[in-house]
């Protein structure tokens, strides 16, 4: 990343290119030892990791601290936060269990980075300027397309003019009617698809604002409007959870709740009309079924 993350733990995965291969074994084992390093002694950590004391000093400086004292307490803040989490990584002899809190507290971890990353003032720019849409197109494609059906399911309720598109001839074809009171939303996990990028900077040539969710530093965060900046790399583990998709989606309900609450006066009837309409279908699947089974006796 061209910056220092906010994130602590973020920089030591992500810093590995700055860091020399002493430092890089600090990090390392800061890592597996969070908990421990809080309550260490810079000559503790030194010996720990197998490196001088200046080494760790170094390490401080390298990842954004003056000292080592200063790297401590923004660990001890971390882990208060429960911004801190493993790699993930299947053992052979894992149990259910084992699967069960790994799972969470990678995808949780990882989810925490995205927030403390996440800018507010973009995010604000967003909801603005989806707020006042006359239409928002949601564009993706894979697991990225499920997110774009999913935001425009939350923003249809919103009583905001929506579709999503995951062809890239559809996608296309909307993008070039869009005018300059429209958004485009457009998802990314790697911010690099051709077809993506294609189709975003049609709506920008007709006068759309474009939304990117997408990592820093990627075409599509570049070429936006407004980017968002989405920055998780999915582990390439056949086993590891896709929790870029689930970070995309968490962004997408910020995004949704910031509309309801700049919408909410003219909302409060709809949604009230709406939820009493989704209990009718519900029971009236329930009657449905109890009318059914007496009928097959």
């Amino acid at each position: 990343m061209s910056q220092h993350s906010p994130n602590l733990i973020r920089r030591l995965t992500d810093d590995g290119s700055v860091l020399s291969k002493s430092e890089s074994k600090v990090a390392r084992f800061v890592l597996d030892n969070a908990h421990d390093v809080v309550s260490m002694r810079i000559s503790d950590l030194a010996r720990r990791s197998q490196v001088s004391e200046p080494t760790v000093i170094r390490f401080c400086r390298a990842i954004g601290f003056e000292g080592f004292q200063a790297f401590k307490l923004q660990l001890a803040q971390q882990l208060g936060s429960g911004g801190v989490y493993a790699q993930f990584a299947v053992d052979d002899n894992d149990t259910v269990q084992d699967l069960r809190n790994k799972v969470f507290d990678s995808t949780v971890g990882k989810l925490i980075a995205v927030r403390d990353e996440l800018d507010p003032i973009a995010l604000e720019r967003a909801i603005n300027f989806i707020g006042r849409a006359k239409r928002v197109e949601f564009y993706g494609f894979g697991a990225s397309g499920s997110v774009a059906a999913d935001a425009q399911h939350k923003f249809f309720r919103l009583q905001v003019s929506s579709a999503a598109y995951t062809d890239p001839h559809i996608q296309h074809m909307s993008a070039i009617s869009l005018g300059r009171d429209d958004v485009v939303v457009a998802i990314s996990q790697s911010g690099q698809t051709l077809a993506l990028l294609q189709s975003v900077r049609l709506a920008m040539q007709a006068g759309a604002t474009v939304i990117g969710l997408a990592p820093r530093d990627t075409a599509l965060s570049q070429e936006c409007t407004i980017a968002i900046h989405v920055n998780m790399e999915e582990d390439e583990q056949a086993f590891a959870p896709v929790s870029s998709r689930i970070a995309h989606l968490v962004v997408i309900d910020v995004l949704a709740t910031g509309v309801a609450l700049k919408r909410k006066p003219a909302l409060e009837d709809h949604l009230h009309r709406l939820d009493t309409s989704q209990r009718v279908l519900r029971r009236g699947r329930v009657v449905r079924s109890k009318s059914s089974s007496k009928e097959s006796n």
